[in-house]
């Protein structure tokens, strides 16, 4: 009967401190990790961060009236940070939702890691970045967060966006800064990246994949007062033994109070064609992608935060698809243009970047006559979403 009295008074009591450090902290913060508010731990230390960064919507979509609707995650990603000491860092992103086979990957890591570096800081004005990273490419779009983004336009989503190799910060000032950049050129083998298959009398195209296939960036982040901001790059790639890539971004932002707008100027001239946009229209008739292709893309963005948790948007892209040489029957001179046309409305509850969103999304496809002699008609697609956005603080 003591031993019984004895555990109850015991359970008591520690209820009763429980109690005391649950009413002490009744109400979530939305800055603190999901890890500090369960178990009532602060973190103090920078050296781990860790987020779930996330897009989820329910989707309608539509093309010559209804098609369907369905729940889908169209990110999920888990993302490791922090700093050691005062000049090392290091970062680590993977999508899950993505394979994970690594077979013939030039660099031996599947496409579903973002990002599995480190990074070191020599001193004020230099730094580095080594490991699997984002491309130092040009434009505002391309540098926002994934999940941040309803709809890349076609230039990204057919880019390879990371590779592994280094980078080299130079901070010419505190608001401007340079960057060069070396990585590997593409993720999968020489033959899969450029399609390169028999012909039809059986024979091999006579391409081969460089000694160096790299990617060489050169690239400048500029911030005036806050007010105009700039993203500019230049590349060069080794997509070949004598066939190069050239790829030029141009973005540019403007921040007024509460509205914000940018605009990106984007074009890839390509001596093979690596988005594959026009190899889809013209076919491999030599065992390979198609020769002598060039794409332009403009995306221009304005955001309007008319109420303090309350952001509307619209965006625009215009883009073409074009052959700059005529080359193995395939004619030259523009084959696709594409539009895109976006607007949507976004709540943001707390002062984290959580927030959720009723969006739509269009497509217009419009193919040239040379195009359409190959089978192609244009059309059109469209997409109402209403969904979340998050970047969870999980420790």
């Amino acid at each position: 009967m003591k031993k019984l009295i004895l555990m109850l008074l015991l359970a008591g009591s520690i209820q009763g401190v429980y109690a005391q450090k649950t009413e002490k902290k009744d109400k979530f913060s939305p800055n603190t990790p999901l890890f500090e508010e369960l178990t009532d731990v602060k973190k103090k230390t920078d050296k781990f961060n860790l987020y779930l960064n996330m897009q989820g919507s329910f989707d309608a979509h539509f093309q010559d009236g209804f098609q369907e609707g369905d729940f889908n995650m169209h990110q999920l990603r888990i993302e490791a940070k922090g700093n050691i000491n005062n000049w090392l860092s290091y970062r680590y992103r993977q999508r899950l939702n993505r394979s994970n086979d690594a077979n013939g990957m030039i660099d031996n890591l599947p496409t579903s890691i973002d990002y599995a570096g480190i990074g070191i800081k020599l001193n004020d004005q230099f730094n580095l970045f080594a490991g699997k990273q984002c491309a130092a490419y040009g434009g505002f779009e391309f540098d926002l967060n994934p999940i941040d983004i309803y709809q890349y336009s076609d230039m990204i989503d057919y880019m390879s966006n990371f590779m592994t190799g280094l980078n080299v910060g130079y901070n010419v000032t505190p608001d401007q800064q340079l960057n060069l950049q070396v990585l590997n050129s593409r993720n999968g083998s020489f033959d899969s990246t450029y399609g390169i298959t028999e012909d039809a009398e059986g024979n091999i195209p006579d391409l081969k994949s460089g000694k160096m296939p790299l990617v060489y960036t050169l690239n400048w982040n500029g911030n005036f007062n806050n007010v105009f901001k700039t993203r500019w790059s230049a590349s060069v790639m080794n997509e070949a033994k004598s066939h190069n890539m050239y790829y030029y971004a141009l973005g540019n932002e403007l921040n007024l109070g509460k509205w914000n707008a940018f605009v990106d100027f984007m074009y890839s001239k390509e001596d093979i064609d690596r988005k594959g946009i026009i190899t889809n229209i013209v076919g491999r008739p030599g065992g390979h992608n198609a020769f002598d292709t060039g794409y332009l893309s403009v995306v221009a963005k304005c955001n309007y935060r008319f109420l303090p948790k309350w952001n509307a948007f619209v965006k625009g892209m215009y883009e073409t698809a074009s052959v700059t040489k005529a080359s193995e029957r395939i004619e030259k001179g523009n084959y696709r243009t594409s539009w895109g046309y976006l607007a949507g409305v976004e709540f943001y509850p707390m002062e984290t970047n959580l927030h959720f969103f009723v969006t739509y999304v269009g497509r217009s496809y419009d193919f040239t006559s040379r195009a359409k002699v190959l089978g192609q008609e244009n059309y059109n697609t469209n997409r109402i979403s209403v969904g979340f956005i998050w970047q969870m603080p999980v420790f």
